[in-house]
């Protein structure tokens, strides 16, 4: 999952930065396939999110448990809990930051739709952050 969200991010970092100058791109699509791929990662994130918790909580249990009455099972089972409570929590934050900030993306196309629509073919230039632009793309802009 981390791998498929980080490459669309790049792609449409992508495409918003190939264009900023040419308006080539149909924004009412991009918008509504944006949306719904948006939509699986939000759902994504509520799933682990839930996930995260169970392993937290249980995790704790465990541990006040293994305070109160000490066993080698316990401690070891803690260890196993930690273990994948761990990556549930990085896994987490990538989908929650990649969330918000698939948002900003969704933002800069809605106002890059609605200058089109209200003057024709202009809008303001650099209001989004480029954070995921492909290697490709970064070495064609260093070149230029």
């Amino acid at each position: 999952m981390k791998k498929r969200i980080l490459s669309y991010m790049t792609y449409i970092d992508d495409l918003l930065y190939e264009d900023r100058q040419e308006h080539r791109l149909d924004y009412s699509k991009l918008i509504a396939d944006h949306l719904q791929q948006l939509a699986f990662f939000m759902h994504e994130r509520q799933v682990h999110l839930y996930v995260m918790i169970l392993f937290a909580l249980l995790t704790m249990a465990n541990f006040f448990v293994m305070v109160i009455a000490f066993e080698s099972g316990l401690v070891i089972l803690f260890l196993a809990l930690l273990v994948l409570l761990i990556p549930y929590i990085m896994h987490y934050y990538l989908l929650e930051n990649s969330c918000q900030y698939m948002y900003q993306q969704y933002d800069e196309m809605k106002s890059r739709l609605a200058a089109l629509q209200d003057s024709g073919r202009a809008f303001a230039l650099g209001e989004h952050v480029y954070r995921y632009l492909s290697d490709e793309t970064q070495r064609e802009e260093e070149n230029v």
